[in-house]
């Protein structure tokens, strides 16, 4: 089991400054990479306590909604054997708990594997999920059967790169150091050939972002699905169509502050392209349904019916109720933010809750 010992760890401060000082200012996407390396490395940062609330700590109703969408399709597939439960970046296994409970009473009862870096959260969900099977990465996940595939607020979380268009082309965005300070200022080379001669179609200053590390996770994920079968679940707050502009932020104890102060301290995120996202699942040859708004999706899915079923049984939570599924669908909250996007592979069904979706 996790032990959750984080003794000795370097500062995400201390690392990024001494590398900037042997080697010059760093790329975006490394600075982002060590501060939510070491972020996630030494706390829980979930909850009232912590830094954000996410929508499994929110309700019950929004793991139990994913469960049944989940039981559905396999049933829908005709129930395959060695099917397996697989989430990334499982918070403290709060949705999987939910999500599974669901599951079982259709009879969809898949091994369950963490895809989890942390060894804080780990501890967590051990004590929720005591059978699961912990991943560092996506190579060791199994090969013998369907991977149903759940990716709740995971993505925001991977590092971005942004290029700055200039008079003299496109420019990478470096982090430096200003005595004790980062601070992010465009690289003096030109950036990546695969942006070609564009920046002069752009005013000058135009913030162009990408992630390549989300390309590369969901271009692995999606071969997997297109040779074992199985669908990937992405639940995140991102945009539906190309971009410019900076979406980088940086939250601490539920405030907005500056993403170069505090570095590791803070929860690193940027809106989550799944336009880019969805091409790469299609270029795997997988069906892609959605983006759908979050708030649409679960109502789709019977979460008001699933509401009105707990105030029944449980009359005095009735307001908290009311206020969970509020918070998770109105289009002023959570909503109409959120979005989510399935994949699946080309046999599978069409899953449920995408009439509303967005191409």
């Amino acid at each position: 089991m996790p032990d959750g010992s984080t003794a000795d760890l370097p500062s995400a401060a201390h690392i990024i400054a001494d590398r900037i000082d042997r080697d010059g200012p760093i790329p975006l996407g490394d600075y982002m990479a060590i501060a939510n390396a070491c972020y996630y490395a030494s706390k829980d940062p979930l909850g009232e306590e912590g830094d954000f609330v996410t929508a499994p700590e929110i309700s019950q109703m929004f793991g139990e909604i994913i469960g049944i969408w989940l039981a559905d399709l396999w049933l829908r597939q005709r129930s395959p054997d060695h099917c397996h439960y697989v989430e990334l970046g499982p918070g403290r296994g709060t949705l999987a708990d939910d999500a599974l409970r669901s599951m079982a009473r259709f009879g969809c009862r898949p091994p369950v594997h963490f895809v989890e870096t942390s060894p804080v959260l780990k501890s967590k969900q051990a004590e929720l999920h005591p059978a699961a099977i912990w991943h560092d990465d996506l190579a060791s996940l199994p090969t013998d059967g369907p991977l149903l595939i759940v990716a709740n607020e995971f993505f925001d979380a991977l590092p971005v790169e942004q290029f700055i268009a200039t008079a003299d082309g496109w420019r990478r965005q470096m982090v430096a150091r200003d005595r004790s300070k980062f601070i992010a200022l465009p690289s003096s080379e030109a950036a990546a050939d695969h942006l070609g001669s564009t920046a002069h179609r752009f005013p000058d200053g135009t913030i162009l972002e990408r992630s390549p590390v989300s390309v590369e996770w969901v271009g692995q994920l999606a071969s997997r699905l297109a040779k074992q079968g199985g669908t990937l679940l992405i639940i995140d707050y991102g945009y539906t169509k190309p971009g410019t502009g900076s979406t980088l932020q940086a939250v601490k104890d539920h405030m907005p502050i500056s993403p170069f102060d505090c570095p590791g301290m803070s929860d690193l995120t940027a809106h989550v392209d799944f336009h880019t996202l969805a091409n790469i699942a299609r270029s795997c040859l997988l069906a892609v349904h959605g983006p759908a708004e979050q708030g649409q999706w679960l109502k789709s899915l019977g979460i008001d019916q699933r509401a009105a079923a707990l105030i029944a049984a449980s009359p005095k939570e009735a307001d908290m109720i009311r206020a969970a599924h509020q918070r998770l669908t109105d289009i002023d909250e959570m909503g109409c933010l959120f979005r989510v996007m399935a994949a699946t592979a080309i046999d599978w069904p069409e899953p449920e809750g995408f009439s509303y979706g967005e191409d």
